[in-house]
């Protein structure tokens, strides 16, 4: 019971330093921006620890997360396997090959009325379609290796990507086309110098929803068919065993390598659309 209310304690004490921090004078500094979230979160974690240890809640249940950080730091090699394995090679593949293709398929349907009608209304059936009915039908055909999750985050990126792309596409005004054609300039030449800079917000805002997408069907694709490594594969069979530190383990894993995944494409974005409103500090 005292570390429940310790933890209701450390609850209060997180809040109010939060308020204080964000509604203070420093609110709009970098280092308040960076020092909220994670102040936010190690309260959390915090919580976690005291109310499962003052709960004897049990590890089959919940397990604290210090015996997590135990469990990851005593698997790291495996778990670094499990990483290249649905990361590297499954999510990462069919992340590049899903967003290129539909990239290119955004380009020739930007030249073809007869596409536009016709694919877009397709990809808004196929990305209603559930993963849970399309991966055992992918791993069926391109065998239990990295080959066939990567073929399920394709399907999952592609039509996502593509609207994001179409709809980017769209983006410039006519005055801005019609002063395009006044200098000559072809379509190759008006797509390079005005409307894929216009396109880069809609483009970079598909591959941040893509990242957390190829992760997610990378992972629930092995949950269908896997050799022994993997991190679908890690929870799935660590949940047969109860041993839910191992489980807990392989999400953080993941949780990590979205996060520096999505990191990365928001950093890219700045750098490349630094003109853009939605960059530029107020």
């Amino acid at each position: 019971m005292t570390l429940i209310l310790l933890a209701l304690l450390l609850w209060a004490a997180g809040w109010t330093l939060n308020a204080t921090l964000a509604n203070g004078p420093a609110r709009q500094s970098r280092a308040v921006h960076l020092a909220v979230p994670l102040i936010f979160g190690i309260t959390l974690i915090a919580m976690w620890e005291l109310i499962t240890r003052g709960a004897d809640v049990p590890t089959v249940i919940l397990p604290p997360p210090s015996d997590i950080a135990v469990t990851f730091g005593n698997n790291l090699p495996m778990l670094w396997a499990d990483f290249v394995q649905t990361i590297l090679k499954g999510a990462l593949s069919g992340y590049i090959i899903g967003n290129g293709a539909a990239f290119l398929t955004a380009l020739l349907i930007d030249r073809s009325d007869y596409l536009r009608r016709g694919l877009l209304p397709l990809g808004n059936f196929m990305a209603a379609l559930p993963i849970v009915g399309t991966a055992p039908i992918l791993v069926m055909w391109f065998g239990f290796g990295w080959q066939s999750k990567a073929a399920v985050v394709v399907l999952m990126v592609y039509f996502p990507m593509l609207v994001n792309t179409v709809a980017g596409l769209s983006e410039t005004t006519g005055m801005q086309r019609d002063l395009m054609k006044t200098y000559a300039a072809s379509w190759s030449q008006t797509l390079t110098a005005l409307r894929l800079p216009a396109a880069l917000p809609f483009i970079f805002n598909g591959l941040k929803i893509t990242t957390t997408l190829a992760l997610v069907g990378a992972i629930v694709a092995e949950f269908f068919g896997s050799p022994t490594q993997g991190l679908g594969f890690r929870i799935s069979t660590s949940i047969g065993q109860l041993d839910l530190a191992l489980v807990w383990a392989a999400i953080v894993t993941a949780a990590l390598a979205g996060t520096a995944f999505y990191g990365l494409v928001s950093l890219l974005e700045k750098r490349a659309t630094f003109w853009h409103a939605s960059q530029r500090k107020h």
